[in-house]
């Protein structure tokens, strides 16, 4: 049985600066596991965000192939790459992507309304996931009047509801304090035992110490370094 979730074959990745040509990597080939839980580290600008766009599907590299779920990602329309996300790819941002003007338990909710599943029973689980939480009492609260931490826990629940593959984080502590760096870390490790795959960008090296292994990038490639 095929174990492995993400293939990265001969990646090349570069754009047209007036300057010239910037090249962000060269040639990067690694594989991820189901079940696998990666930190992505390396100095800003190195390509840590460009990594995890080209993984789920917003941006495309110049050469290269990028396979999926035993499926070649090359030359998808953008119907097919948004079915992809919905059903197989969570993303958590730094800064939450929360809406606004949708409660935590609206902004849990919506995947499964976007999914069109039924409205009452995905209220039930949402409720149940913001719970499990400790954000039963916030439920009907917008995201202002939330601190960082339970803004950061509410976007996790959103990705748990998901019941995706694959977890995808860009810097998803780079705003919080340590104790609750350390909170949104523990829920990681609650989707790691589900088998679920979570790759994490971040600068916080006792993070990226805790997890399975750390892909680290420098002048366009990628090493692994056992955490």
């Amino acid at each position: 049985m095929n174990n492995i979730i993400l293939e990265i074959n001969k990646i090349n990745k570069s754009f047209r600066h007036r300057n010239g040509l910037i090249e962000i990597f060269k040639n990067v080939t690694l594989k991820i596991k189901k079940g696998d839980l990666v930190a992505i580290v390396g100095p800003s600008g190195s390509g840590k965000s460009t990594l995890l766009n080209m993984i789920s599907l917003i941006d495309t590299p110049t050469s290269g192939q990028i396979i999926f779920n035993n499926k070649d990602m090359k030359n998808l329309n953008e119907e097919k790459k948004n079915n992809i996300r919905k059903k197989h790819i969570s993303i958590i941002f730094q800064d939450n992507n929360l809406l606004t003007d949708f409660t935590a338990l609206e902004n849990v909710v919506l995947p499964l309304i976007i999914r069109e599943e039924k409205i009452q029973l995905s209220q039930k689980k949402a409720e149940k996931i913001l719970a499990d939480f400790n954000l039963k009492s916030r439920k009907n609260h917008y995201p202002d009047e939330l601190s960082g931490g339970e803004q950061q826990r509410v976007a996790i629940a959103r990705v748990l509801i998901s019941e995706t593959d694959l977890i995808l984080a860009d810097e998803p502590t780079g705003n919080l304090d340590h104790k609750t760096s350390q909170e949104i870390f523990s829920y990681f490790l609650k989707l790691k035992k589900l088998n679920k795959t979570i790759i994490f960008a971040t600068h916080n090296r006792d993070l990226a110490n805790k997890a399975d292994y750390k892909l680290s990038i420098l002048d366009g490639n990628i090493k692994r370094v056992n955490a």
